[in-house]
């Protein structure tokens, strides 16, 4: 399994220490330092939607110019986004086998899925 997200991130720490503390074993992905490939967010995209994808809630999309925000209208323009803008993709995304298995962090819901 795969978490991918930035290590400094408050809510991918939350679930880290979840992953560790269930001693679920894990590879950690940091966007900030190893980027991320179109073709592993269109994988994403095609399994959840890249309107899931583009986190409209964090410090990030909020610091974007109006004029960046309103060209985020499809598939393609959020890919361009989220490769220029790593922090606007929503996280933590857990992958296994090349498949999305949660995107964000909900204990009760990790539980569920991963225990």
């Amino acid at each position: 399994m795969t978490v991918y997200g930035i290590k400094n991130c408050n809510t991918v720490k939350s679930a880290v220490d979840w992953l560790k503390k269930n001693k679920i074993d894990f590879e950690f992905h940091d966007y900030k330092s190893k980027g991320i490939t179109s073709a592993k967010l269109q994988e994403w995209s095609k399994q959840v939607g890249w309107e899931s994808l583009v986190n409209r809630k964090g410090t990030t999309w909020r610091q974007l110019d109006d004029a960046t925000k309103e060209k985020v209208t499809s598939e393609s323009s959020a890919i361009v986004l989220m490769q220029d803008k790593t922090s606007v993709i929503k996280r933590p995304l857990l992958e296994k086998n090349g498949k999305v298995i949660t995107l964000g962090f909900d204990e009760a819901a990790y539980g569920k899925l991963l225990l």
